[in-house]
């Protein structure tokens, strides 16, 4: 996709505008010196080093823009929309179910929405990696019944997919022999100690998480496919179904499976310019941030509407509009 496609040539100029209408508006004392927070996941996985590519992005023009960003270490992304609506951070990476979740009252969040959460924009693909000993005897996610299986730690997005995932396949975790809430590094080690036979995790590709844990022990990619799947997915609209490439990690053959969208977002009350900066910085970027394998397939036309269930921020949305991007 072609920058100059959406003006992206003129970003520069956009960023200096945003900044004078800035200094014009009340929100300029704020922006003046504002440091913004960037809630992302645990040091192992995607979500810092994401974070750290939009930080490092955004502070890259904040002579221009006055707003640095810092990224911060979180447990994922049921943690991150909590904090998120308490206003403790600004921006937050949230994975688009839990961000259905979240903004419609279901699940734990069910009689409380957060009705503070606004979208900024959408990322990458997240897809299930259902990790596996060879011997386990599981060929298929319906196997998971009476194995001893690692379910995600809890406030992260790996256990929000789990909830949902065990629903539709009529599994509870009283039908595990063992359901252990690990971190994925602590829940490879155990796979390769023969003392758990599988694990889950929510995740964009290519991992170097999962790649090291396929390579440490002979552990294997299991398809999370199936009549059961195609239902689920076919019944929220924030879930894709996809296929994880095996070149990603030396395997003959691809691994379909299901899952969310990465997207940023943020708190209704951040002021309109610093969200409006934020955004254009990003936009402003990326072709440096497809340097990161797993941003490589940012498109801008698709980081504009998908699995952005909570209204754009209007900061967002003028961004979107001055790129052409938004009617």
């Amino acid at each position: 996709m072609l920058l100059a496609e959406y003006r992206f040539a003129s970003l520069r100029a956009m960023v200096i505008a945003a900044i004078l209408w800035l200094w014009a508006s009340p929100a300029a004392v704020y922006a003046a010196s504002s440091f913004v927070s960037l809630g992302t996941g645990p040091l192992a996985g995607l979500y810092y080093p994401t974070g750290q590519s939009i930080c490092d992005q955004v502070n890259a023009v904040r002579g221009e823009t006055r707003i640095r960003c810092s990224v911060e270490a979180t447990p994922g992304s049921v943690y991150n929309a909590e904090v998120l609506a308490t206003g403790e951070q600004e921006f937050a990476l949230i994975q688009s179910d839990v961000h259905s979740f979240a903004v419609n009252g279901e699940g734990r969040w069910r009689g409380r929405p957060l009705r503070e959460l606004r979208s900024v924009m959408a990322l990458y693909p997240e897809l299930l990696a259902l990790i596996a000993r060879p011997d386990a005897g599981i060929a298929k996610v319906e196997d998971l019944k009476g194995k001893r299986l690692n379910i995600g730690m809890p406030g992260s997005g790996t256990r929000a997919t789990w909830e949902i995932l065990s629903g539709a396949l009529g599994i509870t975790a009283n039908d595990l022999a063992e359901a252990t809430e690990l971190r994925p590094e602590s829940a490879g080690e155990r796979m390769c100690a023969n003392t758990l036979d599988a694990s889950l995790m929510i995740v964009g590709h290519p991992s170097k998480l999962v790649d090291a844990q396929l390579k440490a022990c002979g552990l294997v990619l299991v398809p999370v496919a199936g009549d059961a799947i195609e239902a689920l997915v076919a019944s929220r609209p924030y879930y894709v179904q996809g296929t994880i490439p095996g070149r990603f990690y030396g395997l003959a053959t691809d691994t379909p499976s299901f899952g969310g969208i990465t997207t940023l977002m943020t708190n209704a009350a951040v002021p309109d310019a610093i969200v409006h900066a934020f955004t254009l910085a990003v936009m402003q970027g990326l072709d440096r941030l497809r340097q990161q394998p797993v941003l490589s397939g940012l498109d801008p036309k698709q980081m504009v509407q998908q699995s952005l269930i909570a209204p754009l921020h209007p900061g967002a949305a003028r961004a979107y509009r001055e790129l052409g991007l938004l009617q």
